[in-house]
């Protein structure tokens, strides 16, 4: 018996991804546990991996397409000594009408209907194939590609795919018919047709104006390449606008001696035996952990009937990948010695920038932490990863002039920076956190103890 194989929810949040690769082929063999295809979501490039046995009868959703909805069939399954082209034919041509990813141009998306009808009859499959009602018209990917290339009016052809999908060779028997022809378009910017131009979107009301990359003003400046954004760059975008227009942020910044710390660095990492490499981001994860134990209050979220005030210090920390950023997390971090942090803080990195990490490593956390020092960036300021409370930005430890018992001395310095929602967090509070967090780390004894 044929089976559908559909476009996974990869976590919780997940609507709809990129289907990014195939590893496999019409006509592959699989077994359960093989990786069929990566899938693309908000936060990470991720496997999928095959359920059942079986050989590979038809790959409905091409690589590179974008916006598939979960529970989408993506391919068609046939058992071991079924026939492929029996498989498909049960199965049906169930392709989503998705996004897709090349260059040609868009095609039309017809208006919805107000009112939807049943479907005629039920499919075969486990996964229900909608059913034409009022004015929309089901079509596959190829057939709209093809009826937008050659000026085609899906309406005026009649579909004989399942329950009147149109499908390729209903577009071709009008073409060779002379028929189904649309009215000419209204006039559009010459650009609007170039390889990789993005169509502008009306703007919501309130929302800030969008451009698209054939708005007029980018004639006026160098030629430019248009890089279609990734979901993750999409979701980075959304949420970091949201958080910046909505949570009332303000800034605690603090300066810090790291000597004494530098110098316990030193000592453990040169013990006999020793099987870890602490980090001085590794001393600052557990001071602000701590720190935030030990001032619960900054340990909170805001909701609009509540604060959350967390139990444990679950600490997600920004790692830097290709194509943006992703904060994977360090659970119940507070109670955690150094060696440990260091060892789950290495393997959550080298995870998330191979795209290996799970939906339950990088959702969630209750603070972020954001290091730049490792690039000399001496201070900068971070905006909150929603739902959290509060951010803290790390920069660079450098020797600086400091004033010691009347004197001038020289010390090594770090500056953080803490931006707390006001909403939850007030400015005593964060102030609170801010003197434990110095404390801590100018004596990093405490963090032993």
């Amino acid at each position: 018996m044929a089976v559908q194989i559909l476009m996974p929810a990869l976590s919780p949040t997940m609507t709809e991804g990129t289907l990014a690769k195939w590893n496999v082929k019409e006509g592959d063999s699989v077994a359960s546990g093989d990786v069929m295809a990566e899938i693309e979501t908000d936060k990470a490039t991720m496997e999928f991996e095959a359920v059942d046995e079986g050989v590979i009868a038809k790959i409905l959703v091409p690589e590179g397409t974008e916006g598939v909805a979960v529970n989408t069939p993506i391919a068609i399954l046939a058992e071991e000594g079924e026939d492929a082209a029996d498989a498909v034919k049960e199965a049906g041509d169930n392709a989503p009408a998705a996004k897709a990813a090349p260059t040609a141009p868009p095609a039309a998306s017809p208006e919805p209907a107000k009112a939807e009808a049943p479907a005629a009859a039920p499919v075969q499959s486990a996964a229900p194939a909608p059913a034409a009602s009022g004015d929309r018209v089901f079509a596959s990917p190829l057939a709209r590609r093809m009826a937008s290339t050659e000026g085609l009016d899906l309406k005026a052809i009649s579909g004989t795919g399942p329950h009147g999908r149109v499908v390729k060779s209903d577009i071709e028997k009008a073409l060779a018919a002379g028929t189904g022809k649309a009215a000419a378009p209204a006039a559009a910017p010459a650009a609007a047709s170039a390889p990789g131009a993005v169509p502008a979107k009306p703007a919501a009301a309130g929302a800030p104006p969008v451009l698209s990359a054939d708005d007029p003003i980018f004639k006026m400046l160098p030629e430019a390449e248009a890089i279609p954004h990734s979901n993750m760059r999409k979701t980075i975008a959304k949420r970091l606008t949201e958080s910046a227009r909505d949570i009332p942020h303000f800034s605690l910044q603090v300066d810090v001696e790291i000597d004494k710390l530098l110098a316990m660095r030193k000592q453990l990492n040169e013990r006999d035996g020793a099987d870890y490499k602490i980090s001085v981001n590794d001393f600052v994860i557990k001071a602000t952990a701590l720190a935030l134990s030990r001032v619960p209050d900054c340990n909170v979220a805001y909701t609009d009937s509540a604060i959350l005030k967390f139990k444990k210090v679950d600490m997600a920390m920004a790692v830097a990948v290709d194509g943006g950023l992703i904060t994977p997390i360090i659970k119940d971090c507070a109670s955690k010695g150094l060696a440990t942090i260091s060892q789950e803080a290495k393997s959550l990195a080298a995870k998330a920038r191979d795209g290996k990490l799970a939906p339950e490593e990088y959702q969630g956390g209750t603070f972020t932490i954001s290091n730049l020092g490792m690039f000399g960036v001496k201070s900068f300021n971070s905006i909150i990863n929603v739902p959290q409370g509060g951010i803290l930005s790390v920069g660079a430890g450098e020797q600086r002039p400091v004033v010691k018992d009347g004197a001038l001395a020289v010390a090594t310095v770090m500056s953080l920076s803490l931006a707390v929602d006001h909403r939850c967090i007030d400015g005593a509070t964060g102030a609170a956190l801010v003197k434990e967090l110095k404390a801590l780390i100018e004596d990093p004894i405490a963090l032993m103890l």
